[in-house]
């Protein structure tokens, strides 16, 4: 076995894999949060930006590289979190304390990301292809999705925003401990800085 397949075989090859992948992914929520503040501008700013963003011929390598990103960083999690549970099919007696200790976020970590799965198949459902309506711009006349008038009308039900607000907060949640996670995962680990990348991960997360 060359050194290169060792490191991907390896439990630091594919938490590394887990880590880069999980910030393409909160790299992509955050420009997909951004760019939903357009919202606040009214539908022309709204429906124009997303417009021009589903016409954009790279769109495409772009929904396939998220796809593919997802993919590794799901199928690798689920990977680690089997092993780590047949090495250790008992719990310690005693539970770790002070930096050692595991918070509740971290133990959940796999059920967020099942929680997380459930809500992008939701979300792509009920937007993605969802409801069409057509929109004419009021500035050049052009014909395009009205996808401001749907999200104002999903949002318009109690239900569906305590659900999305739910799972919302356990994004959060991931995102906490994941962002941070990676970070140190990926080399940047030194003691000095390992509590300005866990306010770090908080932050990005709250935003």
């Amino acid at each position: 076995m060359n050194k290169k397949s060792s490191y991907f075989c390896s439990t630091i090859g594919r938490k590394q894999f887990v880590g880069i992948t999980g910030l393409l992914l909160s790299f992509f929520v955050l420009t997909h949060m951004l760019g939903n503040l357009l919202i606040f501008l009214g539908p022309e700013a709204y429906n124009v930006y997303s417009h021009k963003l589903v016409t954009n011929p790279f769109i495409y390598v772009a929904e396939a590289g998220l796809l593919g990103a997802f993919i590794v960083h799901v199928f690798i999690a689920i990977m680690l979190t089997r092993e780590n549970k047949k090495a250790r099919p008992q719990a310690y007696a005693m539970s770790a304390s002070g930096d050692k200790a595991t918070d509740f976020v971290q133990k959940s970590m796999i059920y967020q990301g099942v929680v997380l799965l459930v809500f992008v198949v939701w979300h792509l459902k009920t937007f993605k292809y969802g409801n069409i309506y057509e929109y004419t711009s009021q500035v050049n006349g052009e014909v395009m999705r009205d996808l401001y008038r749907l999200i104002i009308e999903v949002f318009s039900s109690p239900a569906y925003v305590l659900g999305y607000s739910v799972c919302l907060v356990v994004l959060g949640m991931h995102l906490s401990h994941g962002f941070s996670s990676s970070i140190r995962t990926l080399g940047f680990n030194h003691p000095k800085y390992d509590n300005k990348v866990r306010v770090l991960g908080k932050l990005y997360a709250a935003l």
